[in-house]
């Protein structure tokens, strides 16, 4: 796996905040990201004995919610350039009996391991705002899609409500920036919004979504418009 000095730096980034992002997540968002990512999966439309993919798949939450979803004939495979991340998600696995079908694969989201038309559905969780190349990314996901397969892509979005913006502005620098500085993480975690403003807004997603080759592309606002949900077809 080649990876440019940007992409170096991201995951190196998410190395070292392996041991703290569950928990950080679950106490920043009052455990709301779970609720998002579980409306990520079923837009992303699994059945049982899919074959799917879960694109930057961080420590597996959405991966392992895509497992219970396609049951034992199914087959999921979690995707991170991250060691440290997909080390967690290992562990995570075990705790599960019978044992979900999920295989961890390190690997770059701009250059997957995978044949063409591959998955019968794709989810990714806070992943496409992190790559370098958000265009080739998407082109990487539609050529690893079956044709009619759905992807689901969920992310921080910068709302156009201006008092909605500017709580979302306060809230990334005052409460998870700040809780981020008892735990060593502060340059981790003030990342988010310099990439949140340099990341397209649902509109242009859209757009990105359908020049990548993709029939069909809806962005779904959700949080009051501070998070968002791409979801597209093939």
């Amino acid at each position: 796996m080649t990876l440019n000095s940007r992409s170096t730096e991201i995951r190196n980034l998410f190395d070292r905040i392996a041991p703290v992002y569950d928990s950080l997540n679950d106490w920043l968002s009052l455990a709301q990201h779970r609720i998002w990512k579980q409306m990520t999966v079923k837009w992303s439309d699994p059945s049982p004995g899919d074959i799917c993919l879960d694109l930057c798949c961080g420590s597996g939450d959405i991966a392992l919610m895509l497992a219970r979803q396609v049951g034992s004939a199914g087959k999921v495979f979690g995707v991170d350039f991250s060691c440290q991340q997909l080390a967690i998600a290992s562990e995570r696995t075990q705790n599960y009996y019978p044992p979900l079908s999920v295989t961890w694969v390190e690997a770059d989201a701009l250059n997957l391991p995978f044949p063409n038309n591959h998955f019968d559905c794709a989810t990714m969780g806070y992943g496409l705002r992190n790559v370098t190349d958000i265009p080739h990314c998407l082109q990487e996901l539609h050529r690893v899609l079956k044709l009619g397969a759905k992807a689901a892509i969920l992310d921080f979005h910068r709302p156009s409500n201006p008092a909605l913006r500017s709580f979302q502005e306060w809230y990334l620098e005052k409460i998870v920036v700040n809780a981020a500085k008892y735990l060593g993480l502060t340059e981790e975690y003030a990342y988010i919004a310099p990439s949140l403003d340099q990341f397209p807004i649902g509109s242009k997603q859209v757009e990105l979504a359908l020049q990548a080759g993709f029939a069909t592309a809806t962005h779904y606002q959700i949080a009051s418009g501070m998070m968002g949900v791409l979801v597209i077809a093939k």
